[in-house]
């Protein structure tokens, strides 16, 4: 099995935000810390490096981990920051995690980790409802693919993954893990739940 402190991970942070006002969504505070705080603490622990894929406030973000941008593929959502992460991180395989999922499991890294046995494979997550289609596994070999794909004008992650063998890694035991905090009201919600 593939060893999870073998791997890399990058926080996508690199978003516009625009569902939340423009905000930059790393940097949003939930419970008194920002988001990718909680990201990076639950991560740290997991895996062999953690990396930060942002675009603006970039002292701040590096201020925590080290930051990759987006190169040449501005607007281009999740898939912007694989190719970030895929041409940057150090290890082969790397585990992406959007900054907006604070609540993500302490054994995320090992169960995608056991779920690819090649290296054309790409470890989602599924929490029994839905894919989380931006909290996956990946392999650097899928780089080229990746870049023929946004160069083509592009941008749909699901149309993507089309063109590989997904993996579904089933977490609907943690399936509250995977809160997406897209939206001020969702964040709002969250922090109602810690203070019940």
């Amino acid at each position: 099995m593939l060893d999870p402190k073998d791997i890399t991970a990058v926080i996508l942070a690199g978003g516009e935000g625009r569902r939340m006002g423009g905000a930059d969504k790393g940097l949003v505070s939930l419970w008194d810390r920002p988001l990718v705080c909680h990201v990076l603490d639950r991560l740290k622990p997991q895996v062999a490096e953690v990396l930060i894929n942002a675009n603006r406030n970039l002292d701040r973000y590096r201020a925590l981990a080290p930051v990759i941008p987006d190169r040449d593929y501005h607007s281009a959502g999740p898939l912007a920051g694989f190719e970030a992460g895929l041409s940057h991180a150090p290890s082969e395989w790397v585990l992406f995690v959007p900054c907006d999922s604070p609540l993500v499991p302490a054994d995320l890294a090992r169960r995608l980790c056991a779920a690819v046995h090649r290296h054309d494979q790409i470890a989602v997550v599924d929490d029994g409802a839905r894919l989380h289609a931006a909290t996956a596994l990946l392999h650097q070999s899928l780089l080229p693919s990746l870049n023929n794909y946004l160069d083509g004008g592009d941008r749909k992650l699901q149309l993507w993954y089309e063109r590989h063998q997904l993996v579904p890694v089933d977490f609907s035991d943690e399936a509250g893990a995977f809160f997406n905090l897209n939206t001020s009201q969702a964040l709002a919600e969250l922090e109602k739940q810690r203070r019940r």
